[in-house]
């Protein structure tokens, strides 16, 4: 598989992508015609499975699909390795990322993208997270996260039903005003997310945080070329089962599916 590095950067005069629009083919539907929908540009640095590097930017429609796998931790958030914190946006693929397993995993994907909270019409907030909000130090200072971030913690109402089973829940589910509330900077913000060799939960800020995996439901309800697009965004994987098993179990949620199949549909 390759992904056409540099392809269309859409990148403003000051360096951040901004979502332009583009006629992107609709599932069939009695003969409708096209969608506009919004593009985005993303940029990725990869550890192929031949050992080489790719670094390079590309468009893909702006659906929850794709920018789930580029909005989990703000620039500046410390991910824990083998070699001490360090922060996001300075990780690079081959580094050693410590793991909730206690066996370290290596970098093999980056993905990043700025995000104009407001922008396209759209409202995206991030969400921050004070400290001690989730126990001592936990996190020990103030974590910003993006809408694809998961933290490894069961929410309250399904507490019943995982037992001592620990779920991999969307952050905006803890949104209570107090400890986890939702911000909408006045200025675009860099977004990362992080594919290890295996899916693990990693120490993001203090806190458990879940590395990126589409899950195993993700491209039910999918075309198949955008499922090709969207594997695209992955030099260094051939198919979806490539993702390998989810290391813990994902509390249920809706709405990222609806808006990918509205948004192709409309």
């Amino acid at each position: 598989m390759t992904l056409n590095a540099y392809r269309t950067t859409g990148a403003t005069s000051a360096g951040l992508s901004q979502p332009g629009f583009a006629q992107y083919p609709p599932a069939q539907r009695g003969g409708r015609g096209t969608s506009s929908v919004p593009m985005r540009s993303f940029e990725i640095a990869a550890l192929r499975k031949d050992g080489s590097l790719f670094i390079g930017q590309d468009r893909a429609p702006a659906l929850s699909l794709f920018e789930s796998a580029f909005s989990a931790f703000a620039r500046g958030t410390v991910i824990q390795t083998e070699s001490g914190g360090i922060a996001v946006e300075d990780l690079q693929p081959g580094d050693m990322v410590n793991t909730s397993s206690g066996e370290p995993a290596k970098v093999i994907w980056i993905g990043s993208s700025s995000f104009v909270p407001a922008d396209a019409g759209r409202r995206m907030p991030l969400l921050r997270i004070m400290a001690d909000s989730f126990g001592p130090a936990r996190p020990s200072s103030f974590l910003t996260v993006g809408p694809g971030a998961r933290i490894l913690k069961t929410p309250h109402h399904l507490r019943g039903e995982a037992g001592e089973t620990k779920l991999l829940t969307p952050v905006r589910e803890f949104v209570d005003g107090v400890n986890v509330i939702e911000v909408v900077p006045p200025t675009p913000v860099r977004l990362f997310h992080i594919c290890l060799s295996r899916h693990a939960a990693i120490n993001a800020g203090g806190l458990e945080m879940e590395t990126f995996h589409p899950g195993a439901q993700a491209m039910r309800a999918t075309s198949s070329s955008l499922r090709d697009r969207f594997l695209e965004m992955f030099p260094q994987i051939d198919t979806l089962s490539d993702f390998g098993p989810l290391a813990h179990p994902r509390a249920p949620e809706i709405g990222a599916e609806a808006e990918t199949i509205f948004a192709l549909q409309a």
